[in-house]
């Protein structure tokens, strides 16, 4: 798993001829591709832990903001941008080994590695377990499983963060901490919390969980609005309440032909024969026939969810890592009452829309296992209560990204369909998924005191009332806020520096990912030239190179670090 190296180079500058292919190789969002968007001014590639401990104390001598990418699937692209210092990018793609230990049914995992190349390894070695995180198998775990992870195994098995039983991580100061070294707050803050407020997550040790031999998945595809609005509302009183080896999820989208369609997916852990009996008695409306079912191991369901083309191997499919060349703009709510048939009718006129051609509406079901984990186990709070949650995305071609009014009309399409699903939704707060990051919902800018008060307004969408035992964790254990981002966790009345920076509205990011305004920040060309052309340079060596080295900004914007 870790021979795909970048060469045998840690230290990657603008300089080099491969600084732009190993940055945009894991953007996996276009639209963060454009020539605006802030670049960082050097790219490290660490092959083993220590590199990353020299880059964090080098870092923080220095005022040199950090972003880490597992694999860069970030909504928002904050694991390859900043927008308010110098940054460099720590690019874990080599630090993704897997080491699977079956009799104990555990495994530790690289955060450098994806969810395929963990369901790879596992379903190489066994075919009676399994792990419970995301159905799209290019997603990095360091990312998706710090933010909570979700995927068919959720209704028997929780999310990712609740399978997680010890991890490793560089703190602010540089040290490698284990579970029992950190302590079960900091360890509880990064299995749900966001691991990017709080540290570099290394790696993490997972609890594998039982699989039958075999499972079933199938397919039921709607044409008629009619028929698809009146199966989807029936829907909505059994998804959640179906036994919990049932996953059914259901997306809205339109097919090749341009038409709207509702597309019913499901997992069933056991054969198709007893998944037939089960649709029978609890969700006929769907019309699940035997010729629907497929009956195959869990690695291959994996396959099956990602959409796999046929004569594709497992090898193919899981540990391929190819950037997509889709851009998209996507939010998320919770919906803890059935929304009425008018509603998912009107979801499906806004879907004929001309930017809606791409855009897909999904609903995955809660309940199960969901509904058994207290919302204070982990940060992720969205449990019993919530029947499902529903993402609205709108996707595009990466080449319209070059025209900037062009793609405006997919991001007010998302806004439109969020404003519509106002009355039918969680409120108070109207709950989001922190990996569903949505920078509309705020970020700092230095408009409140303090920089808590201004992160609350997002945070308990995200995290409800555990946000505020994050902001505790967070004060203890990165007291400067080292790491921090425009969504992290603040410190507990942590007063902004320097606020008229924060207010400048060339700062602002108000067109995310469009070029406009952007303080596309840099360090001179000394720093390209000195600090990192040396692949095995150490702490002292890196740090003395730093000293005295000037930092400015490409619209004269000051740079003030530690804000």
């Amino acid at each position: 798993m870790n021979d795909n190296t970048v060469g045998s180079k840690v230290i990657h500058t603008s300089k080099d001829s491969s600084f732009f292919s190993i940055l945009d190789s894991s953007i996996q969002n276009p639209r963060f591709s454009v020539s605006e968007t802030p670049k960082p001014v050097s790219i490290i590639t660490p092959v083993k832990a220590s590199d990353v401990q020299t880059v964090i104390r080098c870092a923080q001598l220095h005022g040199i903001h950090v972003r880490t990418r597992s694999a860069g699937h970030c909504y928002e692209g904050l694991s390859y941008i900043a927008y308010n210092k110098p940054f460099v990018v720590i690019d874990m793609r080599n630090l993704r080994s897997i080491s699977l230990d079956v009799d104990n049914r555990t495994g530790w995992i690289q955060t450098g590695a994806t969810a395929g190349e963990l369901y790879y390894e596992i379903g190489k070695t066994t075919e009676s377990l399994a792990f419970p995180a995301g159905i799209h198998p290019t997603v990095g775990v360091g990312g998706q499983f710090s933010g909570g992870g979700y995927g068919t195994l959720l209704r028997k098995y929780g999310l990712a963060a609740d399978n997680i039983i010890d991890a490793l991580v560089v703190d602010a100061s540089g040290r490698i901490l284990d579970r029992q070294a950190m302590g079960e707050e900091y360890f509880w803050a990064i299995r749900g919390g966001g691991g990017s407020s709080f540290g570099v997550i290394l790696s993490w040790k997972i609890k594998l969980v039982d699989v039958p031999s075999t499972i079933t998945v199938f397919k039921v595809k709607r044409t008629s609005k009619k028929e698809a609005v009146r199966i989807i509302n029936k829907w909505q009183y059994v998804a959640d309440k179906v036994p919990d080896d049932l996953f059914i999820r259901t997306t809205l989208e339109r097919s090749n032909k341009n038409a709207v369609h509702a597309l019913f997916t499901g997992l069933y852990l056991g054969p198709a024969n007893n998944l037939l009996a089960l649709m029978e008695e609890k969700f006929p409306e769907l019309g699940l026939e035997t010729e629907g079912c497929k009956e195959m191991s869990w690695v291959e369901s994996v396959l099956w969810f990602a959409d796999f083309h046929k004569g594709e191997s497992l090898d193919d499919v899981l540990t391929n890592r190819e950037r997509t060349s889709l851009s998209f703009k996507g939010k998320d709510d919770f919906v803890q009452e059935p929304i009425p048939e008018a509603a998912i009718q009107e979801l499906w006129r806004r879907l004929d829309a001309p930017e809606a051609r791409l855009a897909k509406i999904i609903l995955t079901p809660f309940g199960g296992k969901m509904s058994e984990i207290a919302e204070h186990e982990t940060p992720f709070p969205h449990r019993e209560g919530n029947i499902y949650e529903i993402q609205y995305v709108a996707y595009w071609r990466e080449e319209e990204d070059k025209n900037v009014t062009g793609t405006d009309k997919y991001l007010k399409w998302v806004d439109s369909v969020y404003e519509l699903m106002t009355p039918y939704v969680s409120k108070s707060p109207r709950g989001a998924y922190v990996n569903f990051m949505d920078m509309d919902l705020g970020m700092y800018l230095g408009k409140k005191k303090t920089k808590y008060e201004e992160g609350k307004s997002w945070g308990v969408k995200y995290f409800k009332n555990n946000f505020e035992r994050l902001v505790r964790v967070k004060t203890s254990v990165d007291p400067t806020d080292f790491f921090c981002d425009e969504q992290s966790i603040p410190l507990l009345n942590k007063l902004f520096k320097h606020q008229q920076w924060w207010k400048d509205k060339s700062c602002a990011r108000s067109q995310v990912g469009h070029g406009q305004g952007f303080a596309e920040t840099v360090m001179r060309a000394r720093i390209s030239a000195l600090i990192l052309r040396e692949q095995n340079m150490d702490l002292a060596t890196m740090s003395s190179q730093l000293t005295n080295v000037s930092v400015t900004s490409h619209v004269n914007v000051p740079i003030h670090f530690g804000a």
